[in-house]
C-alpha cells in the first residue's frame, strides 16, 4: 500500500486532549511563557511516544492563551501520561478537555 499518511485504522475512533492555559498578555505573550509551553511540548511528546498512546500535535498561541493538542485512541490513557507535565506548568486558571468520540463523552479537568 502506497499512502501519503498515517491514518488511523477504520473503526478506531481518534479522542483528543487540549490543555488551555491563560497566558499573560492577551496579544503577545512574553518568551518566557512561549518557551515554558514549547518545552512542556517536548517532554510530552516524548512521554506519549514512549507510552504509545497517541501523538501531541502542536500548540496554539492567541488571545490571551496557549492551547496544547494531543491526539489517540484513549483520552484517559493520553491524559494519564500528559498530566505530570500538564499540571507543573504555571499559567492558570487552567483546563484541560478530554474529548471522546462526542460532545456528550467529552469531560473538563481544571488545572
Amino acid at each position: 500500500m502506497d499512502a501519503l499518511f498515517d491514518l488511523p485504522e477504520a473503526g478506531t475512533p481518534e479522542q483528543a486532549v487540549i490543555a488551555h492555559y491563560r497566558l499573560s498578555d492577551a496579544q503577545y505573550h512574553s518568551p518566557a511563557e512561549r518557551q515554558a509551553i514549547y518545552d512542556a511540548e517536548r517532554a510530552m511528546t516524548y512521554a506519549v511516544e514512549e507510552a504509545g498512546v497517541g501523538e501531541v500535535d502542536g500548540n496554539e498561541f492567541g488571545g490571551g492563551e496557549a492551547v496544547l493538542y494531543a491526539y489517540g485512541a484513549d483520552a484517559e490513557a493520553l491524559f494519564k501520561v500528559m498530566e505530570p507535565t500538564l499540571r507543573s506548568l504555571p499559567f492558570r486558571p487552567a483546563h484541560v478537555v478530554l474529548g471522546g468520540e462526542s460532545r456528550e463523552t467529552e469531560s473538563r479537568v481544571d488545572l
